[in-house]
């Protein structure tokens, strides 16, 4: 079996040969990405397996450019006659498509000429197949429905695993690639309440290296705990409190941060924060970082889409917006320079890596302790985020706090504060971050917000 080098070579050698087809067919600029990758997804409810899906995939997408006409192309067909095809139907397209001035490649000094080893791939995952997720989906979902007789249900666990090659060059000079993984499980219990009701939560881990997932036990215990907290959870008052975001729900909460301040937004308009580089846009506790360079981390990568060097990103600084995320494309739409974030390997677009709150310096449970009367979130529901006005209301569950503890539990409460208000209200930080997802966030506390309940 090849190594992952010998994989990402072989997709350079064969990346090569297409961009080479390309420029010999009249492309005056061309970018090709070529990946290869194997996925595997198990789901376990009630001790008998739902779902097992395995696969694998190769394929080569093409970004080709005649002048400023500029289209792309991709297939999954690799034999010589797909490739054929591929290589036609960009050059075609290009004699179709309109003029943009702002479309081409970047400077060739720019891009990236070496870089380190960024611990993105672990062989380990590769080699957890059907059975053994089936396995450890059927542990972690026991650890559960042992915990307490109250756990009655499950909705399921889930294990998955993906890892793949990847490799890009361009007629600009750029030759690249690496190798990733990431795996994850998750385990989500029912508990039945007063009233018929059901009451269910959950939990999950995911990272890049297997070993480094929590236990497959501690995940299910971990999440029959959390839905034993829901029962008998119950509506709030109406009115004006401090509440409390748990890290994973504060991670939602940057990420409709995160949708605002990439380059396609503002040049579209389509965010409230346009023009407001240099001005306030958060608590002074606040410090936002977009950073590729995490070994290890689930959104780490050497280069960008457009074949930049990574870079960290300061993206607030103690409140004060200081930049946009950046690719070569909306950098040349707004006149500015590029981040290195471009997202999209083949097409236009900026997007973030890991984009990460920084941590604070006060201890998660002591964000509690140090709120009077307030409302502590575990989860959101509904999609209630307007970007370009900036105005948010959820549906929100979780505790309601009373001096300084966790009195009952809260549900059926919607949560709302314009955002830009919601950020400069943060007036305490967790030290919690942990690095499940590429978005991440500690717990953090929100001085005031409308909480509508009865």
């Amino acid at each position: 079996m090849a190594t992952k080098q010998e994989a990402v070579n072989a997709l350079l050698t064969l990346a090569d040969e297409v961009l080479a087809r390309l420029t010999a067919g009249g492309a005056t600029e061309a970018k090709v990405v070529a990946r290869s990758g194997q996925d595997l997804s198990v789901r376990v409810r009630l001790g008998e397996v739902e779902l097992v899906e395995e696969a694998g995939t190769r394929s080569i997408s093409v970004r080709a450019a005649k002048g400023k006409r500029i289209a792309t192309a991709s297939t999954s067909d690799l034999t010589s006659d797909g490739i054929t095809r591929l290589v036609n139907d960009a050059l075609e397209l290009c004699d179709l498509a309109q003029e943009d001035p702002f479309a081409g490649l970047p400077d060739a000094s720019a891009l990236a000429t070496g870089w380190d080893d960024l611990d993105l791939f672990d062989p380990a995952c590769d080699g957890v197949d059907a059975a053994q997720a089936v396995e450890r989906c059927k542990r972690a979902e026991r650890a559960a429905m042992d915990y307490d007789k109250r756990i009655t249900n499950s909705e399921g666990a889930s294990f998955g695993r993906v890892s793949g090659s990847f490799a890009m060059v361009t007629s600009g000079g750029f030759r690249g690639g690496y190798a990733g993984s990431y795996a994850s499980l998750s385990v989500s219990p029912v508990a039945d309440d007063e009233g018929g009701k059901k009451r269910t939560s959950g939990y999950w881990t995911a990272r890049r290296h297997l070993s480094k997932l929590d236990s497959d036990e501690s995940v299910g215990r971990e999440a029959a705990r959390r839905t034993l907290r829901m029962l008998g959870a119950k509506k709030v008052a109406t009115g004006s409190y401090p509440v409390v975001f748990e890290r994973d729900v504060a991670r939602s909460l940057l990420g409709h941060f995160a949708g605002c301040v990439v380059g396609d937004s503002i040049y579209r308009r389509s965010s409230y924060l346009i023009d407001r580089i240099g001005t306030r846009v958060a608590s002074s506790l606040v410090t936002i970082v977009d950073d590729p360079l995490i070994p290890g981390g689930p959104g780490s990568r050497p280069f960008d889409g457009d074949g930049l060097a990574s870079r960290r990103n300061v993206v607030v600084r103690d409140g004060m917006l200081e930049l946009y995320l950046l690719d070569t494309y909306s950098a040349r739409k707004l006149d500015s320079k590029s981040t290195a974030s471009a997202a999209g390997m083949t097409g236009t677009g900026a997007g973030t890596s890991n984009f990460v709150l920084q941590a604070g310096a006060t201890p998660a449970d002591s964000i509690v302790k140090q709120t009077k009367r307030g409302l502590y979130v575990t989860q959101m529901m509904g999609f209630g985020f307007n970007a370009v006005t900036g105005d948010f209301s959820r549906g929100a569950s979780g505790y309601w706090i009373e001096d300084g503890e966790l009195a009952f539990p809260v549900s059926e409460v919607t949560i709302s504060l314009n955002f830009d208000k919601l950020l400069q209200s943060i007036d305490l930080l967790g030290d919690d971050l942990d690095f499940k997802s590429s978005i991440a966030s500690p717990t953090f506390r929100v001085a005031e917000m409308t909480v509508a309940g009865t």
